[in-house]
């Protein structure tokens, strides 16, 4: 047990203490570094596995997006060579890793009607890139087990009976307690920092807004917000329109700086 605690207390030593780009605290244990040599080597995977398209004005589209939210991000990620490339998959998703990688599916092409709803989606995979989501969740990940490592040795020791049915249980707590709702904090951070990201480069705020109404016409069965990892449509709608003013705001300065992307098929 005393190795547990040591190796939890060390942890903890070595998470760093950052805030995030919307002021949140966040506890990080991997160096930027070795999260781009992970995010490299993931997208290379990807880059195997999947069929890329190779249409080439979706192509220049996609990148036309891309290179206008780059240009506005802070000066350690805009200087990164981004690389951008579209998947032929049906589905409408999009993501961005460390490492300076950009995937985006066909399929969210479909939803995305115009170039001001498709920056919203990929301001918000960005927005995760720059909030370093991915290390704040790695090491959550190893502080839990850690938790629940010691909890199944300090059980074990003091012979408490039912301990498998206990683990069983601080699990599922652990995970609707804590893995979700951080999940949730995650997807609604990213939505403010893409929507003000998507401002700054020139596309108009409201495509967050349209986005997320055509995601809900898709329908589908959802798990109720409670049990998932994202914040449900409706909730999703609010929230950005709640923030909408402001960045109408960011928007005008934008196009005064004459930021006009012109980014069509």
């Amino acid at each position: 047990m005393k190795r547990v605690v040591a190796c939890m207390v060390a942890t903890l030593l070595i998470a760093g203490c950052k805030t995030s780009p919307t002021g949140r605290t966040q506890y990080m244990m991997y160096s930027e570094q070795k999260m781009n040599e992970l995010g490299v080597a993931g997208f290379e995977q990807i880059k195997n596995e999947q069929q890329i398209e190779a249409d080439v004005k979706t192509n220049q589209y996609v990148k036309c997006i891309a290179n206008a939210l780059v240009d506005q991000l802070p000066n350690q990620y805009s200087k990164q060579n981004w690389e951008v490339v579209v998947f032929k998959d049906d589905s409408a998703n999009a993501f961005a890793l460390p490492g300076g990688k950009i995937g985006v599916h066909t399929g969210l092409l479909k939803v995305a009607k115009d170039q001001h709803q498709l920056a919203a989606v990929m301001g918000h995979e960005v927005g995760h890139v720059i909030a370093q989501h991915a290390n704040e969740r790695m090491t959550q990940n190893g502080l839990l087990q850690a938790g629940l490592q010691l909890s199944n040795t300090v059980m074990e020791m003091n012979n408490v009976q039912s301990r498998n049915t206990i683990m069983q249980g601080l699990g599922l707590g652990a995970q609707v307690g804590l893995t979700l709702p951080f999940g949730r904090s995650h997807e609604s951070e990213a939505d403010v920092i893409g929507l003000d990201l998507m401002a700054k480069a020139g596309f108009k705020p409201i495509g967050a807004v349209e986005l997320w109404q055509n995601m809900e016409k898709l329908g589908g069965d959802r798990p109720m917000e409670f049990l998932s990892t994202h914040p449900s449509p409706d909730n999703r709608i609010e929230k950005l329109n709640s923030k909408i003013a402001k960045a109408n705001s960011v928007y005008k300065a934008a196009q005064q700086k004459g930021l006009r992307p012109q980014c069509r098929i």
